[in-house]
C-alpha cells in the first residue's frame, strides 16, 4: 500500500494513501476529539462536529474526519480558529446533554469527558442556557438500558445495528432539538426485535447506553 508524509502538530509522519486524516492522526497518538467516527464507515457522518483542524494553504479549519491525507500536508490540530469551533460545538452539545458524572456508570470512560478536558471545557459549561429534554428512561431490555438524555446522536449504535449486523432496530426520529435515536414506531427495546447482542453499548462513547450488569 503506498503511503504519503505529512506533518501533524510539529510531527512528522506516514499514513495510508487515501486515509482520512482523523485517522492518521490517532493512529499515530495524535487525539483529535470525535463522537461519531467509526473506521469501517466509508462516508463519515460528520455530524459532531468535533474534528476541526487547520490546514496550511487551506483558508478555513476542515473537519479531520473528512478530509484525506495528502503528500506534504501540515496540519495544526490546536489552531485558535479550529478550538473555537470545535469548544463551541462541545458546549452546544452539553447545553442539551444530563451531566450527572458521579452518578453515571461510564465515569471515566465516557468520550465527552476526554473531550472536555482535551478541549478546557467545563462538563457544566454556562455559556449556553442549559435545555434538557426529559425524556423517559428505556430500560425494558434484560440486557441493558437506554438514557436518550445522555445520548449524543452520533448515530454509531445506529450505523452497527443496521450496517454491522443487518438487524436495523434502531435509527433516528424527529428533527432538530427534538431528534433521538429510538426503534420503529417507539417500541421498547424488548419489543423492537432487539437481539440483545449489545453491539449497540460497545460503540456508545456516553453512558447512553450502558449495561445492566454495571
Amino acid at each position: 500500500m503506498k503511503t504519503v508524509s505529512l506533518t501533524i502538530d510539529g510531527k512528522k509522519l506516514k499514513a495510508p494513501q487515501g486515509q482520512k486524516l482523523l485517522w492518521a492522526a490517532l493512529d499515530n497518538g495524535i487525539y483529535i476529539p470525535n463522537l461519531c467516527a467509526l473506521r469501517e464507515k466509508t462516508t463519515p457522518s460528520a455530524s459532531c462536529r468535533l474534528c476541526w483542524v487547520e490546514i496550511k494553504g487551506k483558508l478555513k479549519p476542515v473537519t479531520a474526519c473528512t478530509e484525506t491525507v495528502a503528500a506534504g500536508m501540515v496540519v495544526n490540530t490546536r489552531g485558535p480558529a479550529a478550538l473555537r469551533l470545535a469548544r463551541t460545538a462541545l458546549e452546544l452539545l452539553l447545553s442539551s446533554n444530563v451531566v450527572d458524572c458521579a452518578n453515571c456508570p461510564a465515569n471515566g470512560t465516557c468520550e465527552l469527558q476526554k473531550i472536555a478536558a482535551h478541549l478546557g471545557v467545563k462538563l457544566k459549561t454556562k455559556r449556553f442556557r442549559k435545555i434538557l429534554r426529559n425524556l423517559p428512561l428505556d430500560s425494558s431490555s434484560p440486557e441493558f438500558s437506554y438514557d436518550p438524555n445522555k445520548c449524543v446522536l452520533c448515530g454509531r449504535c445506529i450505523w452497527v445495528c443496521r450496517q454491522r449486523l443487518g438487524i436495523g432496530t434502531l435509527g433516528f426520529a424527529h428533527r432538530g432539538f427534538n431528534r433521538r435515536m429510538t426503534t420503529f414506531a417507539d417500541e421498547p427495546r424488548a419489543k423492537s426485535g432487539c437481539r440483545g447482542c449489545a453491539k449497540c453499548v460497545a460503540v456508545c462513547p456516553t453512558g447512553a447506553l450502558v449495561l445492566k450488569e454495571y
